[in-house]
């Protein structure tokens, strides 16, 4: 029988595994406590924040017995910040958590099981690789333990991210392994700048002040920065000896906006973006392929590892392809990149803004075979269904398909199905309602997000 436990109880146990979100489970008898920052090997003295029927989850006291697996984390604020959970470990671990991460989801949640599952597609490069942070302002900045300590810091002006669970804690980071020297060089000129400008900080609580998110976005080909200031008031003339400061510290800048987001949603996106200096937008390349950015539209952050994410989905289409239906298409990548090898690319997406990016960057490639339709899916699809697809593509957001996705795709009855995911429990979700007509032939993850339990993952699926 399961032991259970309480909240607020200390318990002393030993991780077994990881599981995907990169908590440890343990077991008390054959109850599971799930224990965040910890890895299989280490022995924790923790204590539960919450208690279930079935599981309870926990955090580290202490760490009695380290994990072999534990090395040096080289960022300053590891173990507070939540981005990199697993920097401390060897990538070449990194890479075997995901690929079980991945095994895992098919076989206990999907039900299903593919004929190869391919090791882990490395990232080329595990740091510095983002093209796109977004960092919060705060008036008081979270102290760490550490920083308690010692009587000569205090509360502060921050720029950094959110301590994780706390949407009002903000950590304030001064260097991110995850971005590039010239992306870190512009977030300390702006950390300086505005915390002696006098212009106010967004609270989350009052709804007063005016500074909410720095966001930064690079170009990989080019190297160009663009920034956006979004901030709940227009604050363009306020701006302007900013930008043209920051443009002179760090020529890499090409362009600064300004957003304005004055709703309560806490998100980076707002009603206007105004152009402060230089040129609003980005300009990538995957392939033979440019892609116009712009401070809203979506990307693949990881720029060199897109590009051997979007080669896998070419590799795994068959020959001789009249037909694509690209589903959750966005701004149109994936099947612009792949329009070369087929006759016919027909995009569908939710988002109307993207449609017309996936048109735009279609015409910046002299890419004529792509058609693009702007709606919900469950309805667009049926006024296509008339001459159904040798092949779908599907990349949906990280929740998944919704199951009348699902349903229409079963009807539609394509012979090749490219299933690109960058969550492995929704991906097996959906892939146990298609295997009623359809054989995983092969699964190839690809590391996008290094030193995070993120994994993408691109399934072939054929119809039997």
């Amino acid at each position: 029988m399961a032991r259970k436990v309480k909240r607020r109880q200390e318990v002393e146990v030993t991780i077994e595994k990881v599981a995907f979100g990169g908590k440890g489970i343990a077991y008390i008898d054959d109850f599971v406590v799930f224990v965040e920052n910890t890895l299989p090997g280490d022995h924790v003295k923790a204590k539960v924040r919450k208690a279930r029927k079935n599981y309870a989850e926990a955090f580290p006291l202490e760490i009695l017995t380290p994990s072999e697996l534990r090395g040096d984390a080289p960022c300053e604020h590891f173990g507070h910040c939540g981005g990199c959970k697993w920097q401390s470990v060897s990538y070449e671990q990194q890479l075997a958590f995901k690929k079980a991460h991945v095994a895992e989801s098919l076989s206990h949640i999907g039900g299903v099981e593919a004929d190869v599952l391919h090791d882990v597609l490395p990232a080329p490069e595990i740091y510095g690789y983002r093209n796109k942070m977004e960092f919060s302002f705060a008036e008081s900045g979270w102290l760490t333990p550490e920083e308690l300590k010692n009587p000569e810091i205090k509360k502060g002006f921050a720029l950094g991210f959110h301590v994780p669970r706390f949407y009002d804690r903000i950590l304030n980071v001064k260097y991110c392994w995850l971005q590039n020297e010239a992306m870190n060089a512009v977030l300390e000129f702006s950390r300086r700048y505005f915390d002696e400008s006098g212009m106010s900080v967004y609270n989350t609580h009052t709804k007063e002040g005016n500074l909410r998110y720095l966001v930064l976005r690079e170009a990989r080909v080019s190297g160009n920065i663009l920034v956006n200031v979004v901030t709940k008031a227009e604050s363009i003339a306020f701006l302007k000896t900013y930008a043209q400061q920051l443009k002179a510290a760090c020529p890499q800048v090409s362009g600064v906006v300004n957003t304005v987001n004055s709703g309560l949603a806490q998100i980076a996106t707002g009603e206007a973006v105004h152009l402060i200096d230089g040129v609003p937008l980005l300009e990538e390349k995957l392939g033979d392929y440019r892609f116009e950015i712009s401070p809203e539209s979506f990307f693949q952050t990881n720029s060199l590892q897109a590009e051997k994410l979007y080669k896998v989905v070419r590799d795994f289409i068959p020959g001789d392809v009249k037909t694509a239906w690209d589903l959750y298409c966005g701004t149109g990548s994936i099947g612009i990149f792949v329009s070369d090898k087929v006759k016919r690319v027909v995009g569908f997406e939710l988002v109307e803004a993207a449609i017309v990016n996936a048109g735009k960057n279609a015409a910046l490639n002299g890419v004529e075979n792509c058609e693009f339709v702007a709606g919900d899916l469950r309805f667009n699809l049926d006024a296509y269904s008339h001459e159904p697809p040798d092949l779908i593509i599907c990349d949906p957001p990280r929740a998944g398909m919704h199951k009348d996705v699902v349903a229409q795709m079963l009807s539609v009855n394509a012979p090749n199905i490219i299933y690109v995911s960058c969550n492995p429990a929704t991906m097996a979700r959906d892939l146990e309602q298609l295997k009623e007509k359809y054989d995983i032939i092969e699964v190839q993850p690809v590391d996008m997000f290094p030193h995070t339990f993120h994994i993408e993952s691109v399934a072939r699926l054929v119809r039997r």
